[in-house]
């Protein structure tokens, strides 16, 4: 999918039956099968997925495996939910999932990981972040989660926690930072931010509505923390920051 995804987890001999020395191995493998199954069909990264063939208009969307045409579902409803901020379509008219993907692609990992008896894990890929548990296992210690600035990555411009007993278990975050400026508005007006980070529930709604608010600005950012229970922090083109209460209070 064109980043890079790592797991981190508190080893516990004692957890599940397993030795401290194979419970990492299988972990991550888990995840590793997940995300390279996932990438096979929905990647636009690799020439030979689905994704690229409907993308090319090789493949219809009817003629589509029953796991692309539900995850388009998805990204539809999501579509009226942000009245059109978030779209499964480019300017180009073609279909590109990946503002849905790589949030059900973690919470696919992150449900097999609890599966495999790991309550405790902090899973990150491309700078979005998914957390169960603490980094203190069987403690309500959260974990902490660093936001990059989108002016120099060597930089955190703030840290949020996730997990342990906060509401809040996963962080999205939108922009240029990572793979350059790839989000588009429907609008040649230049973006309100340029950078975008969500804290949510889960990692769907936290990675939709960052890349809805970059592409949607203000009047996006103003909608989804009236309808969602969420926590932003917006990066400025002048990279003034705009946060609400959750993240002042950090």
């Amino acid at each position: 999918m064109g980043t890079v995804v790592s797991l981190t987890m508190p080893v516990d001999a004692s957890a599940g039956g397993a030795s401290a020395e194979d419970e990492p191995p299988r972990a991550t493998a888990v995840v590793e099968r997940i995300f390279g199954e996932l990438d096979q069909t929905f990647s636009l990264y690799r020439t030979d997925s689905e994704a690229s063939r409907l993308a090319r208009g090789e493949l219809s969307l009817r003629d589509a495996s029953a796991g692309m045409r539900r995850r388009y579902e998805d990204a539809l409803e999501w579509r009226l939910r942000t009245e059109g901020a978030f779209t499964p379509e480019r300017p180009d008219g073609a279909l590109d999932l990946s503002g849905l993907i790589k949030a059900y692609a973690i919470h696919e990992a992150g449900a097999s990981l609890l599966a495999l008896g790991r309550p405790d894990w902090c899973l990150n890929a491309g700078g979005d972040v998914l957390v169960s548990g603490s980094p203190a296992p069987g403690t309500a210690e959260p974990w902490e989660a660093g936001i990059v600035d989108p002016a120099d990555r060597g930089v955190l411009l703030a840290g949020y926690p996730l997990g342990g007993r906060r509401r809040h278990a996963a962080l999205a975050t939108s922009g240029s930072a990572e793979r350059g400026d790839h989000i588009w508005s429907g609008t040649s007006k230049k973006k309100a931010f340029v950078q975008v980070s969500v804290a949510a529930a889960d990692m769907e709604t936290a990675d939709v509505l960052a890349t809805a608010i970059v592409a949607g600005g203000l009047p996006m950012l103003d909608r989804a923390t009236a309808h969602w229970d969420i926590a932003v922090l917006a990066v400025g083109p002048d990279g003034a920051l705009l946060g609400t209460p959750d993240f002042r209070g950090q």
